[in-house]
């Protein structure tokens, strides 16, 4: 009979380290599950995958004798009720040599709006190398009725560019941008009513 007492303690003993073991591994996965998308988001920050531009404080203090191309995109997200575009289609400065360029936005709904700029640069290899010292995407944008701004955006090519050799021979770099309606905005419909605006009829 003791024998059989002692099996049953170890038994529980098992029995109550075995769920512990499941408790702290569930618990784990919701943690990573939490940081999952910070992680991701500072994984492509620091490594550039897919095309994410890097974000510095400091200017390049190297310029190479050797110029590239960056042209410019702006898109709007459906929406979202803005003119976005680039004033700056291209421009050709020397790898290293920081330069300025304007995107414009305009808000054409009858009511304040907020947006979020997502973007990346294309060819995928050169994110890791375009550097961001000024930029609107690393805030929200509220714009007024009718309001129209002006944003730069201040950036210079990495020279460390010219050492790999997937990019080495990259002769020019597009960036992208696509303005997005803030997620927690209210939507048209909503806002119309609270300005006692009849709604269309389907």
């Amino acid at each position: 009979m003791t024998v059989s007492h002692d099996n049953t303690k170890v038994s529980n003993r098992r029995n109550v380290g075995v769920a512990a073991a499941c408790v702290v591994f569930v618990g784990s996965m919701v943690g990573m599950a939490y940081a999952a998308v910070p992680l991701y988001q500072l994984f492509c920050q620091v490594t550039g995958f897919g095309g994410t531009t890097q974000r510095v404080d400091q200017m390049s203090d190297v310029v190479l004798d050797r110029t590239i191309n960056v042209t410019f995109d702006a898109n709007s997200a459906p929406g979202l009720n803005w003119d976005f575009k680039s004033v700056d289609k291209k421009v050709t400065p020397k790898i290293g040599e920081t330069v300025q360029v304007t995107y414009t936005a305009t808000n054409n709904s009858p009511h304040p709006v907020t947006g979020e700029a997502i973007f990346n640069v294309t060819p995928l290899e050169a994110g890791a190398y375009f550097n961001k010292v000024q930029c609107f995407c690393f805030t929200e944008t509220t714009l007024q009725p009718g309001e129209t701004l002006e944003m730069p955006v201040v950036f210079f090519v990495d020279p460390s560019i010219v050492d790999s050799e997937e990019t080495k021979g990259i002769g020019t770099i597009t960036l992208s941008y696509t303005f997005y309606p803030r997620n927690d905005q209210k939507p048209v419909a909503a806002l119309a009513v609270e300005e006692g605006k009849e709604q269309p009829k389907l």
